[in-house]
């Protein structure tokens, strides 16, 4: 992915004792103009997402600092680009922050089916 206009966006991984840490991460991306959205902190599965996270998305040209801003705060994410190949983005176009989490893959869509958020329920964009 070298066009710095492509879709990206990372998952945010936390546990209830993470949690403090998330939000406030979440609300320094919410003031970040490089921020293209921020979405609802799920305390629960959703989608290949086995335990509570957020995502934000950005484009590829501010993937390093939103990396870096992750990582400074010890929490888990993985980063992925968004194309037409769900389970690609999930697994051998991603990369992780911190320990990785077992995503359940099985409920990924096709390659060339990417359907997206609006598949796992009500979506905040």
């Amino acid at each position: 992915m070298t066009n710095p206009d492509a879709p990206y966006h990372a998952h945010i991984y936390y546990d209830p004792a993470e949690r403090p840490a998330a939000a406030a991460l979440r609300d320094d991306f919410g003031r970040d103009p490089a921020i293209l959205f921020v979405g609802a902190m799920t305390d629960r599965a959703v989608g290949p997402h086995p335990i509570a996270q957020y995502e934000v998305h950005f484009l590829a040209r501010s993937q390093d600092a939103v990396a870096a801003l992750i990582a400074a705060t010890g929490l888990r994410a993985l980063v992925h680009p968004l194309t037409d190949d769900d389970l690609a983005d999930h697994t051998t176009l991603a990369h992780w922050i911190g320990d990785p989490v077992e995503l359940d893959v099985t409920v990924l869509d096709p390659p060339g089916g990417n359907q997206g958020i609006a598949r796992f329920g009500g979506a905040d964009f």
